[in-house]
């Protein structure tokens, strides 16, 4: 899917980011989810009640058309579930494999559920639909599994400075042209120099931790050196994912030959710069 995006140039990024809740500021793939989820749950809920007495049958439709919906938003939960899974590794990438799967099977039987329903085969219909809510159940189970074990989609940026004063980081003349890492604090900083200006950032991309020291720049944008995530060198806004969360960034300012760096106030972001 990634390699598609990228043969589409600009369009392809600008639907990626998209996809990947740059916008949202969070990954739009949780967010997505709760629509096929709460649909199967209604559903549920729609077939029994109409087992209690003085049941109405127009449940039947409702539960369909409901239920035709969660399929829909499905899709969109696929398409948003696969642009992430592309940047997993390791376990995470074995259990988003098997999370993908579990989705895509539970979806086949909403899909046989409401043809059924449509041609009068409700029992049929309950049934499928039933055992699809099961495996979208345990599918979910793997789903935050990725999340609250592997971080999947949560910040991992690490600890930030938060240094209202300004704290001495390092001589001017030792920084070159390669990004460098620096403690501040107790917590790690990485340095450029670029066109004649030194930006400081945190020393982990937020998307899955790489270092950025290993990081580089380029017109006007921090690469980030494992998924390729870019982030503004003047605020740290994401502007093409995996990444959907900022990268810390600080004012820098040179003293008496020394670089030092602080916090970035919130009134400096919102001017749309963090050099002091």
């Amino acid at each position: 899917m990634g390699l598609a995006m990228a043969a589409c140039g600009g369009a392809g990024e600008r639907v990626g980011n998209a996809l990947q809740g740059i916008w949202l500021g969070h990954p739009l793939h949780p967010v997505v989810t709760t629509l096929p989820m709460g649909a199967a749950a209604t559903t549920l809920a729609l077939d029994a009640a109409r087992l209690l007495p003085g049941r109405r049958e127009d449940l039947g439709e409702a539960s369909r058309f409901i239920l035709g919906v969660g399929i829909a938003g499905s899709l969109t939960a696929a398409a948003t579930g696969v642009t992430d899974w592309q940047h997993t590794q390791e376990q995470a990438r074995r259990v988003g494999l098997v999370h993908g799967v579990l989705n895509a099977a539970a979806t086949c039987m909403y899909v046989l559920s409401w043809r059924d329903r449509g041609r009068g085969r409700q029992v049929r219909g309950v049934a499928a639909s039933a055992v699809g809510y099961g495996i979208t159940l345990a599918s979910g189970y793997l789903g935050a599994s990725l999340v609250y074990r592997s971080g999947t989609g949560v910040d991992q940026s690490g600890p930030r400075l938060g240094a209202a004063q300004w704290s001495a980081a390092l001589d001017d003349d030792k920084l070159d042209a390669a990004p460098q890492r620096v403690e501040v604090g107790g917590t790690g900083v990485v340095l450029f120099r670029n066109d004649g200006a030194v930006l400081a950032v945190g020393e982990r991309c937020p998307h899955l931790g790489a270092p950025m020291a290993d990081a580089w720049i380029d017109r006007g944008r921090i690469i980030c050196p494992w998924h390729g995530s870019q982030f503004d060198t003047e605020t740290g806004r994401p502007l093409r994912g995996p990444a959907t969360s900022p990268l810390s960034c600080y004012q820098t300012r040179v003293r008496d030959g020394v670089i030092e760096v602080r916090e970035a106030a919130p009134a400096v972001l919102r001017a749309g710069g963090i050099r002091g």
